[in-house]
């Protein structure tokens, strides 16, 4: 399966592209709002998500029909920044689940700030 195209699909909310890498059967779980979807309710939930978005993979790694994709999404008006860590398994070259963990990025809490812990990534 081709991840950056699977990938371009889902920031550009390309619906009948997004089909062609799922099985009919394939299911997809977003754990951090636990939410369980069919293909069509994923799509759904992801081409009607508000707002405009781009977004880049950062990070690949697969193992055996496991791709574990890293990757950060941003609103065009740059006011949103999230990651997502997504398990994407796969047969016959086709997604038959999806495990996905969406995160806000943002400041440290204060308490770790005032502790004077850590410094940034980036």
């Amino acid at each position: 399966m081709n991840i950056e195209a699977f990938w371009e699909a889902v920031i550009e909310q390309k619906a009948d592209v997004l089909r062609t890498f799922f099985h009919k059967d394939a299911y997809i779980n977003w754990h951090c709002s636990n939410e369980h979807f069919s293909v069509e309710e994923y799509i759904q939930a992801n081409c009607e998500y508000p707002g405009e978005w781009y977004g880049m993979i950062e990070r690949t790694e697969s193992v055996g029909d496991l791709t574990i994709l890293v990757g950060n999404i941003l609103s065009k008006d740059k006011s949103l920044s999230l990651h997502v860590v997504s398990f994407i398994r796969t047969r016959d070259n086709k997604i038959i689940s999806m495990d996905e963990y969406y995160g806000d990025d943002g400041l440290p809490p204060q308490w770790r700030i005032e502790k004077n812990i850590g410094i940034p990534i980036k």
